[in-house]
């Protein structure tokens, strides 16, 4: 622009000295563009070292951040082959969950290095950021407002996986819809029903978690027995059937505790209830219970303890008794003869009355 402003300035040659006018109009350009070479040299060697240190800021941060991911794999698939890996270790759950939060951390950290990067070239260039910078916080605003669903459905996921709040496998109640965790994501959480069905949650429609399958489950089982059952044989008899149960595959490794028996939960006059719990693996109590009362009821069956709603016990002591003592007597004005009878009867008028 300077040298074409220059060029036009210059007066128009004269005859006969167009040959010196043009040679000093190059000199003046060749003047000009010796004053702003380091200018320009200057500018353009910022912005490769800016890009460079950018690119290689990027690239060492992701491959640091793949690295710490697949080393909490590989801790997780250490301890899966064995006992305790088996009971307190999920490897797909450790592994959807390095891998959510290595994508988070990545796209922060690409973000950040490239935003600041392409700012600071356009520094270079001498561009006022000023209008850029508030442009682009009232378009946040504006995004802010329009997409805060998703917004804050990405929040929540973000904070469910950080706090480990559930994993893949996790027998979960989200409130909107319960269910086996199938795939945890920043934005949805995937549920499959009891019935087979998939439920789709969005983390950000989610007020509270009751996770099913972290730490411990209980299994309570009430047996009810009528009120005139011994209930010291009622308990020996629960007792040995637990002992068994607790020794036989695979409810010696779902029983993480002996089954206690707690005592009587309700005496009524038809019926007394007997609490009996258990603590079990997470998510294993459903089948705990049932096989607990299966073996309960053929204990009570071998041991003659009869339950609420069996048939009722027989008396089998003292005289069998009468079939006809809960007959009424015969009426006295059932036989013709009776003198109940022949009071009864009409009296016939005299013949001679009717004369």
């Amino acid at each position: 622009m300077y040298l074409s402003a220059l060029l036009a300035a210059a007066p128009s040659p004269e005859p006969g000295g167009s040959l010196d006018e043009a040679a000093k109009q190059a000199g003046n350009a060749a003047g000009w563009v010796e004053e702003n070479w380091s200018t320009w040299l200057n500018t353009g060697l910022r912005i490769l070292l800016i890009a460079a240190i950018a690119i290689v800021l990027r690239i060492a941060i992701r491959r640091a951040l793949t690295k710490l991911i697949e080393r909490m794999n590989r801790s997780a698939q250490a301890v899966e082959g064995t006992a305790l890996g088996g009971l307190l270790v999920n490897a797909e759950r450790r592994r959807q969950r390095s891998e959510a939060i290595g994508s988070v951390l990545r796209s922060v950290a690409s973000f950040l290095i490239l935003g600041t990067a392409a700012l600071m070239i356009l520094g270079a260039f001498r561009i006022d950021l000023a209008p850029l910078l508030a442009s682009a916080g009232v378009a946040g605003v504006a995004l802010g407002f329009g997409a805060r669903n998703l917004v804050t459905d990405f929040l929540s996921g973000v904070f469910m996986i950080l706090e480990d709040q559930y994993g893949v496998g996790d027998t979960i109640d989200a409130g909107v819809a319960s269910g086996e965790v199938v795939e945890v994501g920043l934005r949805v959480t995937k549920l499959r029903g009891d019935n087979g069905e998939i439920w789709y949650v969005r983390n950000g429609e989610v007020k509270r978690i009751g996770n099913l399958s972290q730490g411990w489950s209980t299994a309570g089982v009430d047996v009810q027995v009528r009120p005139t059952e011994d209930l010291d044989r009622v308990r020996t008899v629960i007792t040995e059937a637990a002992s068994m149960m607790a020794k036989e595959d695979p409810w010696n490794e779902r029983l993480w505790g002996p089954v206690e028996i707690l005592g009587l939960d309700s005496v009524l006059l038809d019926s007394m209830t007997v609490r009996v719990t258990a603590k079990t693996m997470p998510g294993k109590s459903l089948g705990v219970e049932r096989e607990l009362r299966w073996r309960i009821k053929r204990a009570f069956d071998e041991a003659g303890i009869r339950m609420v709603g069996g048939v009722p016990a027989q008396a089998d002591e003292g005289p069998a008794a009468d079939p006809t003592a809960g007959m009424a007597a015969p009426s006295a004005y059932s036989s013709a003869t009776s003198p109940q009878s022949l009071a009864a009867t009409p009296i016939t008028p005299p013949a001679n009355l009717n004369k």
